[in-house]
């Protein structure tokens, strides 16, 4: 049986008392909101022919925070009643001090829905998830002998908040996500090696569980297996780079996303703080954060602040000309919000963070891209990297990479590392495909320790004189 509809408000806290309690919170402050959330998620994952994980969650609270200036107070609790509140009340004032400021006007409101407001762990039921996962382990196992073991995982989740502003208005929103995500280890001649391929999105899980889907999945992990069993060392050296389209976007939200959030800029610690209306890409280069997409992970129809999800330029044609903004940093800033306002839970204060973060298609076709490379490698699948903000430094390991010499794809490279800064990387793009794609919908972006789900997307890009990190010559 599903749960009954979020209505925070119909249980020990009422609406009215609870208005007049954010007003008192906000009294001489600049902006300020109450933020109530149930969230219910599920997780089953089975790994080496056994069922290893299966969990349930379920957590619901209030954030409550008083905006003056720079300063935030903000208070937290799983317990939503009067009482609760109003000791956050006391907590949040203290950065109000003895106020002045003048409230902020309230969001716009939309009408605008980008995704089902239905609960995908209601899909299947659970011994039909358990089997499902069953079928897709034997299926992967009987691709080919070289197949050792198989993990796949099923997660499915619903996020309902209710974002309660001081002019009266409440906004609401009901969050679905799902995803599933399939990993193959093969081994040969005592060599290992792992593929993974998984999907998702705001979306319910009869697409992830349809035979055509997890059977594709199963056989891209297998693949990206194989090609890796063949692998040879990666060279080393200052080289250029061509980026597959879809997923290597990662680099694009890492090297330079953060960067081109507000907080950052406004406080000068980005590598492109300062440089509104001035190239910082190649010509052509357009990049794009756009949270209006539907069905996309990275999707909102309201931030957590109650403003509506924009699609937002941040740079046009190598110019920038926008930053991701929140209520608080684009008012300190003089430009407002982008509705760029996140936040993991009511335990976390919101700030600037992506959505889906994209760049444009060019008028390359991806062999062309190819074709001008003399010595290179071709990047097409990415794992996990670190990346310095203040300046833009990256690394980033490659999961699927081949080497390139004379526009040419030849063997499959392995312990493919590529390094460089994301401003140098901007400036160095030397042509953009006609393929842009956005990935399966399986990112997750982390920052100041809080995670929330997003998007990546680009075309095929060639990029000249990065640094590869290899073992090869």
């Amino acid at each position: 049986m599903a749960d009954a509809p979020f209505r925070p408000f119909e249980t020990a806290l009422d609406q009215d008392r609870a208005l007049s309690l954010v007003r008192e919170a906000v009294a001489g402050a600049d902006d300020g909101e109450l933020f109530l959330e149930r969230r219910r998620s599920e997780v089953v994952a089975f790994d080496d022919g056994r069922l290893r994980t299966a969990s349930y969650d379920a957590a619901e609270g209030f954030g409550l925070r008083a905006v003056r200036g720079d300063a935030a107070g903000y208070a937290h609790s799983t317990t939503m009643d009067e009482h609760a509140l109003r000791r956050a009340v006391a907590t949040t004032r203290l950065a109000v001090g003895d106020g002045g400021g003048t409230l902020a006007e309230a969001p716009p409101r939309t009408n605008r829905t980008l995704y089902t407001d239905a609960d995908p762990m209601e899909d299947a039921t659970f011994p039909g998830k358990v089997d499902l996962l069953r079928e897709i382990d034997a299926f992967a196992r009987g691709l080919d002998s070289r197949v050792v073991q198989v993990s796949a995982t099923l997660a499915a989740s619903i996020q309902e908040v209710a974002i309660l502003r001081p002019e009266g208005g409440l906004v609401t929103d009901t969050r679905p996500m799902s995803r599933l995500n399939v990993s193959v280890i093969v081994e040969e001649n005592g060599l290992r090696e792992t593929g993974t391929a998984g999907a998702g999105g705001r979306t319910g899980l009869i697409g992830l569980i349809d035979p055509a889907h997890w059977q594709a999945a199963a056989r891209e992990a297998l693949r990206i297996a194989l090609v890796n069993l063949t692998a040879e060392p990666a060279p080393a050296g200052v080289m250029d780079v061509v980026l597959g389209p879809g997923w290597p976007g990662i680099l694009l939200h890492e090297a330079i996303g953060h960067g081109l959030e507000g907080d950052f800029n406004r406080k000068g610690t980005s590598a492109f703080a300062g440089l509104m209306g001035q190239r910082i890409a190649a010509p052509g280069v357009t990049v794009l954060d756009d949270g209006t997409l539907p069905d996309r992970r990275g999707s909102i129809t309201v931030d957590d602040e109650g403003t509506p999800s924009h699609r937002t330029t941040l740079i046009e044609d190598g110019i920038l000309v926008g930053y991701m903004q929140d209520r608080q940093n684009g008012r300190l800033s003089g430009t407002g919000t982008t509705g760029n306002g996140r936040r993991e839970s009511y335990a976390h204060i919101p700030m600037p963070r992506m959505t889906n973060t994209y760049m444009l298609s060019g008028d390359s076709t991806p062999a062309d891209l190819l074709t001008d490379v003399q010595d290179g490698i071709y990047a097409v699948g990415f794992g996990g990297g670190q990346v310095d903000i203040t300046n833009g430094k990256f690394v980033f390991s490659c999961t699927e990479a081949y080497r390139v010499r004379d526009g040419k794809v030849g063997a499959p490279v392995k312990g493919a590392t590529l390094i460089g800064d994301g401003a140098t990387a901007l400036q160095k793009i030397r042509g953009i495909g006609n393929d842009m794609a956005l990935d399966p919908g399986i990112g997750n972006c982390g920052k100041n320790g809080q995670w929330v789900p997003v998007g990546v997307g680009q075309p095929s890009l060639l990029i000249g004189g990065l640094t590869v990190g290899g073992a090869g010559g």
